[in-house]
């Protein structure tokens, strides 16, 4: 059923040049060498772990992480404290990291506090994105404007055997930010391969649903699914307009069902609570997207996502993808973690 894939082969690229203005572009020239030496200081200083140990976590050899910390030393960074416009985000990261188990989390600084998350916390993904993709590499990927937001930061490159797994429907949705959009051109940066789901991202029944899976070909999409490298996913917030909704996907009485249901936001359009619970609703048998149980499988698991309204959803999220790997911004990054200490103060 090749034919029936929807397969789309890209040959050309986004191109690596980040047009954002301002603070975003910063994030891009931020010297990956000055964020692991403070990482190093940080965990050697302040969390009194050997040199080894910092090795190991960060993926470098033992001599390099003594020449780091020589570096530090020499340029008076760590006297009695680190002193470093990047403690203060090395610090939320490893927080981050220890509260909610996570291999490596990753915090965008903000110009200011009330500041638009998203140029931020692009352009982390697209950094981050550009040394993790490697060839031969199986990604399943969700959508949402921090997603499509990502792609100007990307670094271009071919990856032989390529592949991207749309994990949401969205074929003939004509808007800019869709699942099939992102996917595509995902695929395209990497000169890869991309497969979408040839569906809506909503149907009207559950008949159309099970008709569409059994009949239409489209098993072979979700088989596809069952051995992923990686997924990369983007979460809403239910309480707020964010792309679920703003997209005409969700009615306003569906909202307020979900709201009243407890939901505090979606993945790939399925609700889920504050201890990411999968909130029961007809929504969850008319949505054309993979089950959240099979992302759990995939070993690299990357959330992306921000902003006040999806605090309850990124602390539900912990729970429900367990993500390996989470980029947020430095507001949501200390609001999450109040939030979580909170909560645990009173069970």
């Amino acid at each position: 059923m090749g034919d029936e894939l929807a397969k789309r082969r890209s040959n050309g690229g986004t191109g690596g040049a980040a047009r954002e203005a301002g603070f975003a572009e910063q994030q891009v020239a931020e010297s990956r060498t000055d964020r692991l030496r403070i990482r190093a200081a940080w965990m050697y200083f302040i969390e009194q772990m050997t040199q080894n140990e910092i090795a190991e976590v960060l993926g470098v050899g033992r001599i390099t992480i003594v020449r780091m910390l020589a570096d530090a030393r020499a340029r008076s960074e760590v006297k009695i404290a680190i002193e470093s416009e990047l403690v203060e985000i090395v610090r939320l990261e490893r927080e981050l990291e220890k509260t909610f188990g996570l291999q490596q989390a990753f915090v965008a600084p903000l110009s200011t506090p009330d500041a638009d998350p998203i140029p931020a916390i692009a352009a982390r993904t697209g950094s981050f994105l550009s040394d993790t993709m490697k060839s031969g590499m199986r990604v399943g990927v969700g959508w949402g404007r921090t997603l499509f937001s990502s792609l100007p930061f990307i670094s271009a490159k071919a990856l032989p055997d390529f592949k991207v797994i749309s994990l949401l429907g969205g074929v003939g949705v004509a808007r800019q930010i869709n699942p099939a959009e992102f996917a595509w051109r995902f695929a395209q940066v990497f000169q890869g391969e991309g497969y979408l789901i040839p569906a809506p991202a909503v149907v009207d029944s559950v008949e159309t649903k099970v008709a569409l899976v059994e009949r239409c070909g489209l098993q072979d999409i979700f088989r596809m699914t069952e051995d992923l490298d990686a997924v990369l996913l983007s979460i809403g917030g239910i309480r707020s307009a964010t792309t679920f909704y703003r997209g005409g996907f969700l009615k306003e009485t569906q909202r307020e069902e979900l709201i009243a249901l407890g939901a505090v936001g979606d993945v790939l359009f399925h609700p889920f609570d504050i201890d990411g619970r999968i909130v029961d609703h007809p929504i969850n048998g008319v949505v054309m997207s993979v089950d959240v149980d099979r992302l759990r499988k995939a070993p690299i698991r990357i959330l992306t996502s921000g902003g006040q309204e999806k605090i309850e959803a990124l602390l539900g999220a912990m729970n429900l993808i367990a993500p390996t790997v989470l980029i947020t911004d430095e507001e949501s990054a200390r609001r999450m973690l109040e939030m979580h200490t909170a909560r645990e103060g009173r069970q």
